[in-house]
C-alpha cells in the first residue's frame, strides 16, 4: 500500500479562540471547499466537535459520482488540533490533521494529511492522474478563501 502525505501551512491574522472556532465547526466545511466538491453534511453535528464525534457527508468529487463519505474525530485538543479519519469513503485509508499554533499575534494553521488508494496499481494511477490534483485544488481554494478573509503571510 502507498501512502501519500499532504502538508500545508499558512498564518492567519486572528486569535487561536477564533480560528478554532471556525476550523472546529463543522458548519464551515462549505466554505473552505470548492463547489466542484459539492459537500453536504447529511448527519446532525454539534457546534462543538469532539473525540468520538461521526460526521456523514455526500459529495460528488469525481466526475460528478455521488459518494457517502463517514468520518470520526478521533482526537481532538482543544484549541491546539483535531484529527479526523475516514471511516467510510473513497479511500483506503485517509487522517487528516488540523493543527492550530499561536505564534506572535497570528496562528499558524498546519494540515497534516495521510491517505492511501484503493485497487491496488489502478489506485496509484488514479492518484497520478486525478486525486492528487484536486486535493491540490481543494487546498487552494481553501488557502485563497482564508487569505482573503482573515490575510495571510503565506
Amino acid at each position: 500500500m502507498k501512502l501519500y502525505r499532504l502538508y500545508r501551512r499558512q498564518s492567519l491574522r486572528l486569535s487561536l479562540s477564533e480560528a478554532w472556532y471556525f476550523f472546529s465547526s463543522p458548519h464551515h466545511l462549505n466554505d473552505i471547499t470548492p463547489e466542484f466538491f459539492n459537500v453536504r453534511i447529511t448527519s446532525d453535528v454539534p457546534d462543538r466537535i469532539y473525540a468520538g464525534l461521526l460526521i456523514a457527508y455526500r459529495m460528488k468529487a469525481v466526475f460528478g459520482f455521488p459518494m457517502t463519505w463517514l468520518s470520526e474525530i478521533s482526537h481532538c485538543d482543544e484549541p491546539n488540533y483535531f484529527i479526523y479519519q475516514q471511516r467510510i469513503g473513497p479511500f483506503k485509508f485517509w487522517s487528516h490533521e488540523v493543527r492550530l499554533t499561536e505564534q506572535g499575534q497570528d496562528v499558524v494553521l498546519e494540515d497534516i494529511m495521510f491517505y492511501a488508494m484503493p485497487l491496488g496499481w489502478l489506485g496509484v494511477i488514479l492518484n497520478q492522474l486525478l486525486i492528487a490534483d484536486r486535493l491540490d485544488r481543494i487546498f487552494a481554494v481553501r488557502r485563497d478563501y482564508i487569505k482573503a478573509k482573515w490575510g495571510s503571510d503565506d
